[in-house]
């Protein structure tokens, strides 16, 4: 019986990988046309600035005590839980609605005194950034805070879907934010006083409707939970287990925010746009971390969880192993083809109105020095699922401390000789010390292959280097072609043809390469896409 469950649960994780896959992909396309639109309607002017550190405040308070905080300790804790009553435990569906409710009451106690008191502090917080729109700033700010009680309980209700592997609703969400948050922003500029505002009524409701469609499908799967005593929530012992797995992260979290917000306050100081770019900047890496690494990430923990509680560590190996390898054969080749192209894809992403030639080089600028940490930082989104479903939550927090450190200490030396490329290039360099960390905190764990795997991971990067590298020269080459042919065109046709002609090329190639190889990787995508339409 046991290949028989391997199988089938190998097949799971493709198809939940896949969906997911799709959705963030989705999703990341129209967090891409929102950034297109802020850039559209804001530009890198002083205002933009205001709303990127407005809306990166209650962010940062968000992946402290939300998604970070669900993913190393809730799931964990929630799946010993669901576990005990498969196993026919006495009292096991109990606790486990006993446990729900006390984790929603001091959830939902904490994040909602979380934004009271953001709100009324935010005026001291804003004058660290430099800003020039310092009344703005505070204005859009105490709008957005609300934010942060939404998208925590929005997590907590992802966490118990995600236990269940059901991942749609958690797809479909983020979708929700987006679109709400491009309809406010061209639907109510005329209203307002500027499009910030109307950016920031967007980004309110859309945290809103982000719990609001998964609230429904916890319940229809028979998971309520209510409002407990106050006490008798943090006296519950699942409770209890999540802050003591929780705290450790915090700590982490804090650091990293903390590592957000001075890279932000150097990016503030060092001229107008400077923090707008390194958004725009980021909001292309992240596209790609989004639909790959985040997802397969999400979907692994659960599994993962499962067999380090089951001791199934020949299965934990294999799905690791394969994991990073597929983030190689995904982030490599986009990374060159990213570097080739960059100027390209800024421009016909950004180029508008207020998004001038000065907003295309402070952009591109960040951008270069970003995309080479794009294979790291993917790769240490799988790398720390592994150690959260081992209950585990010190050594991501410590190499997360450590590269931290680093990553200012790169900022601060950077910043005034190459001002937002010294930020971006810190970033990529301090990923790299995350990275080596983890996997030698990894190693600790006798269970676990890593010799192995590292070696194949190390090969096969070597290898999609290579490839990426032979694939790029057509590219390049090419340029000078297509250049001439669309000069006189508008934006789409001058950039986008020649993107997307380029593309397949640098697809193809690569593709060709792949095959001519015998690549495992590809083999397994191709045998799979087989089995599918046969």
């Amino acid at each position: 019986m046991k290949p028989i469950q391997d199988s089938a649960s190998k097949s799971s994780l493709l198809k939940h990988g896949s969906i997911l896959s799709l959705l963030t992909f989705v999703s990341r396309i129209l967090g891409l046309l929102r950034e297109m639109t802020k850039a559209s309607l804001l530009g890198t002017s002083a205002l933009s600035d205001a709303f990127s550190v407005a809306f990166m405040i209650p962010n940062l308070f968000r992946r402290l005590f939300a998604e970070g905080s669900i993913a190393v300790a809730f799931i964990p804790t929630f799946k010993e839980y669901l576990l005990n009553e498969e196993t026919g435990k006495a009292g096991a569906a109990e606790e486990r609605r006993e446990f729900l409710s006390c984790i929603f009451t001091f959830l939902t106690f904490f994040v909602s005194l979380a934004v009271v008191i953001g709100i009324l502090i935010t005026p001291l917080i804003v004058p660290v950034f430099g800003l020039e729109e310092l009344d703005e700033t505070v204005l859009l700010t105490r709008i957005m805070f609300p934010f942060l009680a939404f998208i925590s309980l929005a997590a907590l209700f992802q966490g118990i879907l995600n236990s269940l592997r059901i991942f749609t609703p958690s797809g479909l969400a983020p979708i929700l934010l987006n679109i709400v948050t491009i309809l406010c922003a061209y639907g109510l500029s005329p209203f307002t006083k500027n499009p910030a505002r109307a950016m920031a009524a967007g980004i309110f409701i859309g945290g809103f409707l982000e719990a609001a469609i998964q609230f429904p499908f916890v319940l229809k799967k028979g998971y309520a939970f209510f409002f407990v005593n106050l006490k008798r929530a943090l006296g519950n012992p699942g409770t209890r287990k999540v802050l003591r797995l929780v705290g450790p992260t915090i700590i982490g979290m804090a650091a990293y925010q903390i590592n957000d917000l001075v890279s932000t306050a150097l990016a503030g100081n060092a001229g107008e746009g400077v923090v707008s770019s390194l958004q725009y900047s980021l909001r292309l890496q992240e596209l790609i971390l989004g639909v790959f690494a985040v997802s397969i990430g999400t979907v692994l923990l659960p599994d993962l969880a499962e067999y380090a509680k089951s001791g199934r560590w020949e299965i934990y190996n294999e799905r690791l192993g394969g994991a990073m390898n597929v983030i190689t054969l995904i982030t490599i080749p986009i990374t060159f083809f990213s570097l080739c192209q960059g100027e390209s894809l800024v421009r016909l992403l950004f180029q508008s109105r207020r998004f001038d030639e000065a907003s295309v080089r402070l952009t591109l600028a960040a951008f270069h020095f970003h995309m080479p940490g794009l294979y790291f930082i993917a790769l240490n989104r799988i790398l720390a699922p592994a150690f959260y479903a081992q209950s585990d939550s010190k050594s991501p927090t410590l190499a997360g401390i450590i590269s931290f450190g680093c990553n200012i200490s790169l900022a601060i030396l950077l910043v005034r000789p190459l001002r937002g490329s010294g930020i971006a290039l810190a970033l990529s360099l301090s990923s790299v010390v995350n990275t080596v960390l983890l996997l030698l905190f990894l190693k600790k764990n006798r269970d676990i292959a890593l010799g192995k795997t590292i070696r194949s991971a190390l090969v096969y990067m070597l290898k999609m280097i290579l490839f990426s590298a032979i694939a790029s020269v057509p590219v390049l080459l090419l340029n000078s072609f297509f250049a001439p042919l669309f000069a006189d065109r508008g934006r789409i046709i001058r950039y986008g043809i020649p993107l997307a002609a380029q593309s397949l090329i640098f697809a193809g190639a690569g593709l060709l390469l792949l095959l001519i190889s015998r690549d495992r990787q590809i083999r397994g995508i191709i045998g799979m896409i087989r089995h599918k339409l046969a």
